[in-house]
């Protein structure tokens, strides 16, 4: 049976940030990126925003992380505003099955990434943002999007991150490199880079994530019948490629488990999806083997188990 009712709703968040509080194997933060590795992984925090306006929050919700590659969706919600269809010319829509900064299959496809959340991906719809803005006037815009989906201007780009991943982020240097011999990028790759790092390293809290991917829960709107933000079929579009791509080579394992479209960062962020029902935010900082938060994977598929929100789940 599917759960609705705020009530019950509450002990589930409160129940699973009871057994996460427990939990002894945290996995590990992200250290590569050196501003990240002095995150907390004690730090754990679940949010539901829902249909009817609730907002259902357990565990450090009101902490700032830095939500990574879950700004991708974002990203790729602006692009296809700006370019539409037009996208999928530089852009793939399938799952990787290789780690979210393989260069391995960019070679064997000629600079066409497989899809938008892997970072090439991701890359290459910076650089279609920037195909109409100088980078300043691109991360503005991304940014201001993020603001309005969560009615909050108190959102923003952390700079000590940014500067931590330009210093450290040689391999996306050569992703994006790649891609412009190819002609999938047409901006200076320096540019596209510099971009890409700021927009990642966009730094909010559970909560304000949760208020921000309402807009994917509700076919493109801010709420049931609200103001839209994207058109439907956009926001089909994104759904389905989380479902299939967003936790990178472990997007099928994700599904399986959890059975939402979802997005995850390496700042231990993952934004998930209950189509109609709700937008979830959770965050713990530790991550697993393919580089998506160990606890935030657990919790959402307690989550999924004890409401019946799958989207495989007999409606």
């Amino acid at each position: 049976m599917t759960v609705t009712d705020p009530r019950r709703l509450r002990e589930i968040v409160d129940e699973i940030c009871d057994r996460m509080a427990a939990e002894t194997d945290r996995g590990h933060v992200a250290d590569y990126i050196p501003e990240l590795a002095h995150v907390d992984p004690r730090r754990f925090a679940l949010v539901l925003s829902t249909a009817e306006g609730n907002v259902i929050a357990g565990g450090d919700a009101d902490t700032r992380f830095s939500i990574q590659s879950i700004s991708k969706v974002f990203a790729l919600a602006v692009a296809l505003g700006r370019i539409g269809d037009q996208l999928w010319s530089r852009v793939g829509r399938e799952p990787s099955g290789d780690p979210f900064n393989s260069i391995v299959q960019l070679e064997h496809e000629r600079g066409i990434p497989r899809n938008p959340f892997i970072n090439a991906g991701a890359i290459a719809v910076t650089d279609a943002i920037l195909s109409r803005s100088e980078p300043r006037e691109a991360l503005g815009q991304i940014l201001q999007f993020v603001r309005f989906l969560a009615d909050d201007d108190d959102i923003a780009i952390d700079p000590a991150v940014a500067k931590s991943e330009t210093e450290t982020g040689w391999r996306n240097a050569a992703l994006a490199n790649f891609m412009r011999d190819f002609g999938t990028i047409q901006r200076h790759p320096e540019k596209v880079i510099g971009t890409y790092f700021h927009h990642c390293a966009i730094s909010m809290t559970p909560r304000q994530l949760a208020q921000a991917g309402r807009f994917l829960a509700f076919d493109g709107a801010l709420s049931p019948g609200g103001a839209r933000a994207i058109a439907p079929r956009m926001a089909r579009q994104i759904n389905a490629l989380m479902l299939t791509c967003g936790h990178y080579d472990g997007s099928g394992e994700f599904a399986f488990r959890v059975g939402l479209p979802g997005k995850s960062g390496v700042g231990g962020g993952i934004l998930a999806v209950a189509p109609g029902r709700a937008a979830i935010g959770c965050w713990s900082p530790g991550l697993n083997a393919v580089g998506n938060s160990h606890l935030a994977s657990i919790a959402l598929e307690m989550l999924a188990d004890r409401t019946g929100w799958s989207v495989f789940a007999p409606k």
